[in-house]
């Protein structure tokens, strides 16, 4: 399912609005331990153009 959430966002990531809601349904579909490598992946990928999206849904590590 992780991969299909992956797609699915790069190809909605051309719209903030379309970008956020799918990922929030991204992340009620990946499983628990997939979550950290969901959450890298989603740093690597999209941080400079949805950073501010992905830091209301990832809380930081310390």
């Amino acid at each position: 399912m992780i991969e299909y959430v992956k797609t699915i966002l790069q190809k909605v990531s051309f719209s903030k609005y379309l970008f956020e809601r799918e990922l929030r349904k991204g992340l009620r579909l990946i499983r628990p331990h997939e979550a950290e490598d969901f959450k890298n992946w989603c740093y690597s990928m999209f941080e400079k153009l949805h950073g501010a999206i992905l830091n209301r849904y990832f809380q930081p590590s310390y």
